[in-house]
């Protein structure tokens, strides 16, 4: 079983993200019980080339700000560092409240802090180390990334009826990026936690991708490897796994095939028997959490009353939610 710490942890998140899930306003819902007055606030959001969640975190920043009254002003999406380098320090001449970055390389992360110089940044979608991160001034806003990968094993293991021991496909999302470390790790630590022999008889990444997913998967089977699951660090190389059992004949529900991030296709697979799990990370209530630590450090000064803030002050952590066929259709 999980250690106590971890699993007390564990069942808080769940339970607030499981009412995030039921209830749409959960995980985006303000502390205050309303909308936060974020009139003059003006905040700068600087992100790197976008794929379909930053793209929905993006679009939930700029509605969470029409609706507070912020001004979001949204730099293109950069290419490289230097490229974000100057549009931060654009964003500084020009005198806003905060930026909110989804940076290029989180390896930079303090070269965007000293280019931000006073202006505070609001880390979002890709984590920086903790080294780079200081109380409302430099901080993360996201969704912890463990708990994700926790809820996939913790999901898969009780569906096999709790085995001692289990053979293994894991596809890992690009790597050195901080989800897929952090995902996979959480599968591999609650496996080990929980006493399980788990043999990895596939681990390798397939770039957050559908079709490399795929291909990927069907060389594997070439290997005549027995598999009991097939774990995703996101629902897109998930759908790529259904996709090719589909094309070769294999039922989908022969095994629990689980991805994260709940997107319209992963739930729409869930419920027409394809994938069995995900987990909902609320792009939606990231871009709220984000409007709302802008707006509280613009006129606070501090993000301590900010719903989800870490009691270390560097984190934002919007909960994770549960889904399977329960659910499914209630997420998009």
């Amino acid at each position: 079983m999980l250690k106590n710490r971890s699993l007390k942890r564990f069942l808080t998140c769940a339970l607030a993200a499981l009412l995030l899930a039921v209830s749409i306003a959960g995980c985006g819902s303000k502390s205050s019980g309303g909308q936060i007055d974020g009139s003059g606030v003006k905040v700068f959001f600087s992100t790197l080339t976008l794929d379909d969640f930053k793209t929905l975190v993006m679009n939930s920043v700029i509605d969470a700000g029409a609706k507070s009254g912020v001004t979001v002003d949204v730099g293109a999406p950069c290419e490289s560092v230097d490229e974000q380098v100057n549009q931060i320090r654009d964003a500084v001449a020009k005198g806003y409240d905060a930026i909110i970055c989804n940076p290029v390389d989180t390896d930079t992360a303090l070269q965007l802090e000293v280019t931000a110089g006073d202006t505070p940044i609001l880390f979002t979608n890709s984590q920086p180390d903790a080294a780079y991160l200081k109380a409302d001034k430099y901080m993360y806003v996201g969704s912890y990334e463990i708990d994700a990968g926790t809820m996939q094993a913790e999901y898969v293991w009780n569906k096999l009826g709790k085995p001692s021991s289990l053979n293994i496909v894991l596809f890992q999302g690009q790597p050195g990026h901080p989800a897929a470390i952090n995902r996979t790790k959480a599968v591999k630590k609650y496996f080990k936690n929980a006493g399980v022999n788990a043999n990895f008889v596939f681990n390798d990444t397939a770039y957050w991708d559908t079709q490399k997913a795929c291909d990927e998967f069907k060389l594997f089977l070439k290997t005549g490897q027995p598999y009991d699951c097939v774990i995703c660090n996101n629902d897109s190389m998930a759908l790529g796994v259904v996709q090719a059992m589909n094309e070769l004949g294999i039922d989908p529900q022969s095994v629990p095939v689980v991805g994260i991030d709940a997107t319209v296709d992963g739930c729409k697979s869930i419920l027409e028997n394809g994938m069995q799990f995900t987990v909902y990370q609320s792009a939606v209530g990231q871009g709220q959490s984000c409007i709302e630590a802008a707006i509280a450090l613009a006129k606070k000064g501090t993000c301590k009353d900010v719903q989800y803030v870490t009691e270390d002050g560097l984190y934002v952590w919007v909960p994770f939610a549960p889904v399977d066929k329960s659910n499914a259709a209630s997420i998009n």
